[in-house]
């Protein structure tokens, strides 16, 4: 592993055990094995790395999400929804500390351009990955509108059910229960 690797796994531990907000560059370096100067030539900054390491760490919940995904390769969107909050849900459960550590990294948006610049790129490519999920769509074939549409609307489920999982799993809504409201809110036979 190199030092960029390194520094990319200690970064990882780091908001796990201390969260982004409390993590220092020295705390870093003393987890991945590296030196300073290496935060600087590897990332420009320790804030920086911070920031690819939230990213990254969910980037490991991708071949879960992918798993859960298929198992309803052509069932209702509610149902795909479902499942995807499904395993978003059990991974706050599991991961709760990078899960906090990243709501501490947005919290950021108002004091870093460089945060909020990161967090609007991502959130645009999940706009249009949420829509072409619950739409059983490819990316390519979702059209801007849909997906402001259609994965603002996943995006601000998953927030809020992150959200609500952070302050009391026990009582947050599971997937099902929130394909159930959807249900409930837009009858089938409505469209």
């Amino acid at each position: 592993m190199g030092n960029r690797e390194a520094l990319l796994a200690g970064a990882k531990r780091c908001i796990v055990e201390k969260g982004y907000a409390h993590t220092t560059a020295r705390d870093i370096v003393a987890a991945s094995g590296t030196n300073l100067a290496s935060i600087g030539y590897h990332f420009g900054s320790k804030d920086a790395l911070l920031d690819a390491a939230i990213l990254d760490s969910f980037d490991d919940w991708d071949d879960d999400i992918e798993a859960a995904l298929r198992d309803h390769p052509d069932g209702p969107a509610a149902d795909r929804l479902a499942a995807f909050l499904d395993v978003l849900i059990g991974k706050v459960r599991t991961d709760r500390a990078v899960v906090a550590a990243s709501v501490q990294w947005v919290a950021q948006v108002e004091f870093s351009t460089a945060v909020r610049e990161e967090l609007a790129r991502a959130y645009a490519r999940a706009r249009r990955a949420f829509a072409a999920m619950l739409l059983d769509l490819a990316e390519g074939e979702v059209d801007d509108d849909t997906a402001r549409r259609v994965g603002s609307l996943g995006l601000a489920l998953v927030n809020g059910i992150v959200l609500q999982a952070l302050v009391d799993a026990e009582a947050a809504p599971s997937g099902p229960d929130i394909a159930a409201a959807l249900r409930a809110l837009v009858p089938v036979n409505a469209r």
